[in-house]
C-alpha cells in the first residue's frame, strides 16, 4: 500500500494533539514532519506541546519546526479559554527532551517540498499563517503541494464570533491568500467537526488501553467538561483529528465543491468563510467543503487507532 506523505501544521491544542497521534498510528499516511504556529496558544507553547506529544508516543524521530508567532497583519488572539493556560491542560505533560528543528517552519516546508520525490499533502489545523508565508515566499513550490486538507471555517455559524471559526479568524489575511492560491483545498469546517465528538464514555474506554490512551483520556476529561460548560455539548469536538481522518478514510466526510471567500474586513463578520453553497455568485469552486460526517464511525476508528499506540 502506498502511503500518503503528509506534514501537519498545528497549534496544539487538545484536538491537535489527538490529530498528531492519529497520524502517527495510521499506516495509510507517512507523517514526515510537523510545523507549529501561534493560535490556540503562543508558538513557544504549541511547539513545546507538539514535541511533548510526539515524545509520549515514541516518535522523537519526527522533526518539529517552529513557525509564525503572530498573524500576517493582526494582533494574535489565543484560546486559553478552550485549551487552558498551557494549551494542553488536563493530564500531566512532561517537558520534552528534544528540541525544534534548526529551520523555521516555512524554510522547513520549502525544503521538504523541494527534496521530496513525490508531492506532499499539507494538513494545517491551526491558523494558516505558515502556509500563506510558504506560498508567498516560494511560488515555484506550489506545484509540489499535492493538496491541502485544512481544519477551519464554516458554512454556518462560527465559534469565536457568530460569524467566524477560530483558525480563520486569527489570520484571515493568511486564509485569503491560501484560498486564492489555486491549490487543491479541502475545508473541514465546523459544519462537520461539531458533529465529530468524543465523550466522557469514550475517555473511559481509552483510559486502560495504555499510556497514549490514558493521556488522551486526560485530555478529554478537561476538554469535554469545557465544552459541556461553555456550549452545552455532550462531548468535545475533535476538530483537527477529523481533518486527518478525512484523508485516511476518504468516505468518512462528504465534501462538495464550493467557491469560498474570506472576509478580511474589521467588521462583525471578520474571518468568516463565505461559502457559496447555492452557487449564487457564479464563481468557480476553489475548495471542497465538508457537509456531513459519519460521527459514530469516526469515534470508533479514532479510539481504535489511539489504543493501538501502546
Amino acid at each position: 500500500m502506498s502511503r500518503i506523505p503528509i506534514v501537519i501544521d498545528c497549534d496544539p491544542g487538545h484536538d491537535d494533539a489527538i490529530a498528531l497521534m492519529l497520524a502517527a498510528a495510521s499506516p495509510e499516511v507517512e507523517l514526515v514532519g510537523v510545523t507549529t504556529v501561534a493560535g490556540n496558544a503562543t508558538v513557544d507553547k504549541t511547539t513545546r506541546n507538539a514535541l511533548a506529544v510526539l515524545e509520549l508516543i515514541g516518535r522523537t524521530d519526527l522533526p518539529v519546526a517552529t513557525g509564525s508567532d503572530v498573524p500576517l497583519e493582526r494582533d494574535l488572539v489565543t484560546a486559553e479559554y478552550v485549551h487552558g493556560a498551557t494549551g494542553l491542560d488536563g493530564p500531566e505533560v512532561s517537558e520534552p527532551t528534544t528540541r525544534p528543528h534548526e529551520l523555521g517552519a516555512v524554510a522547513f516546508l520549502a525544503q521538504i517540498l523541494a527534496t521530496s520525490d513525490q508531492p506532499m499533502t499539507l494538513i494545517p489545523v491551526g491558523p494558516l499563517t505558515n502556509i500563506a508565508k510558504l506560498v508567498a515566499a516560494h511560488p515555484e513550490l506550489v506545484k509540489r503541494i499535492e493538496r491541502i486538507v485544512l481544519m477551519g471555517g464554516s458554512i454556518g455559524l462560527g465559534n469565536i464570533t457568530p460569524a467566524a471559526e477560530f483558525n480563520i479568524y486569527v489570520d484571515p489575511e493568511a486564509a485569503d491568500l491560501v484560498f486564492r492560491s489555486g491549490i487543491d483545498i479541502t475545508m473541514i469546517g465546523l459544519d462537520v467537526t461539531h458533529r465529530a465528538r468524543l465523550t466522557s464514555d469514550h475517555a473511559e474506554q481509552l483510559r486502560p488501553t495504555g499510556r497514549a490512551g490514558a493521556f488522551v483520556a486526560g485530555l478529554l476529561d478537561f476538554f469535554v467538561a469545557n465544552y459541556q460548560r461553555r456550549m452545552g455539548f455532550d462531548g468535545a469536538p475533535i476538530h483537527d483529528a477529523l481533518a486527518v481522518a478525512s484523508l485516511i478514510w476518504p468516505d468518512l466526510v462528504k465534501t462538495e465543491p464550493f467557491a469560498v471567500e474570506i472576509d478580511t474586513t474589521d467588521g462583525p463578520s471578520a474571518g468568516r468563510t463565505l461559502v457559496d453553497r447555492y452557487h449564487v455568485t457564479g464563481r468557480e469552486p476553489n475548495a471542497r467543503v465538508g457537509t456531513s460526517v459519519d460521527s459514530e464511525r469516526f469515534a470508533g476508528l479514532l479510539l481504535e487507532r489511539i489504543a493501538s499506540l501502546d
